[in-house]
């Protein structure tokens, strides 16, 4: 089921899109979003007779986290590498505000205070349900499902403060979308999900679930261990290789198979 917050110009309303994904990860012709009756983390899934062609509405971020996003680096081996370094002895972990958060289409805002700003695509799991201390085994029974991810980063902000939270904290430094998958299974990512990010239309990242370093169970269950996740919080799983900088008025397009594709433009703050 893929579960997608939108608006037609009035307050946000959530609902399911229906219908096939084609090629390029879009709606196909006959899809149409099925109103729900508030928000399906808190409400379950009580469909309306509403409906809505897909043109005629605009999509949002699916989720927004009631607390927290918690990234992940370093979690493909390949993109340790191109950075310089070490593969982590267990995952590493680091927040991003849930201000950052934006959606489909939104623009990525460019800040003044950085000269280095690179995409970074990535699959995100959405938290389905209060949970702490969650086995690695029993990670299916709180997770809501996945969306696609942009874990913005300013890279010379990373690198001259050493800690993360200003370089990736900034508004708009979290595309998500464009909808919440939940019919997908961690070990469909485990035996491998293709991860495309396209700049401009050029092919930059080509990677695969299967090359992540931790598992999304053992994210889940690690990340669970340090801190209590609530429903609507997001965990970003790592990027794979090819990450790289954006100027004002690119175009960024990451594609997950089976997800869609989300695509932003960078603007001038």
């Amino acid at each position: 089921m893929r579960i997608c917050r939108f608006t037609t110009g009035e307050e946000p309303s959530y609902g399911v899109l229906t219908g096939e994904l084609d090629d390029y990860g879009q709606p196909a012709e006959d899809a149409a979003i099925v109103a729900l009756a508030g928000d399906p983390l808190y409400v379950g899934i009580r469909l309306l007779e509403q409906q809505h062609k897909v043109e005629d509405v605009r999509l949002l971020a699916p989720v927004l986290p009631r607390s927290k996003v918690v990234g992940i680096g370093r979690n493909y081996a390949a993109h340790a590498a191109e950075l310089g370094h070490d593969l982590p002895s267990e995952p590493l972990m680091f927040l991003k505000p849930n201000t950052s958060v934006v959606g489909p289409g939104d623009p990525i805002y460019y800040p003044t205070q950085t000269q280095d700003l690179h995409y970074e695509g990535e699959l995100a799991v959405v938290i389905g349900r209060i949970c702490r201390d969650v086995p690695p085994e029993q990670a299916t029974d709180v997770i809501h499902g996945y969306t696609i991810a942009n874990d913005v980063t300013a890279r010379d902000l990373q690198k001259s403060d050493v800690q993360f939270t200003r370089a990736k904290g900034f508004d708009s430094f979290c595309p998500l979308g464009p909808w919440i998958e939940t019919d997908l299974d961690p070990q469909a990512f485990l035996d491998g999900v293709s991860v495309q990010t396209h700049l401009n239309g050029d092919l930059v990242q080509d990677g695969n679930t299967r090359d992540m370093v931790f598992d999304i169970p053992t994210l889940v269950a690690h990340v669970s261990s340090v801190m209590t996740l609530l429903p609507g919080d997001v965990i970003l799983t790592g990027t794979p290789e090819g990450v790289g900088p954006m100027q004002v008025d690119d175009e960024i397009e990451i594609s997950i198979a089976g997800l869609g594709t989300l695509t932003n433009k960078v603007a001038q703050r």
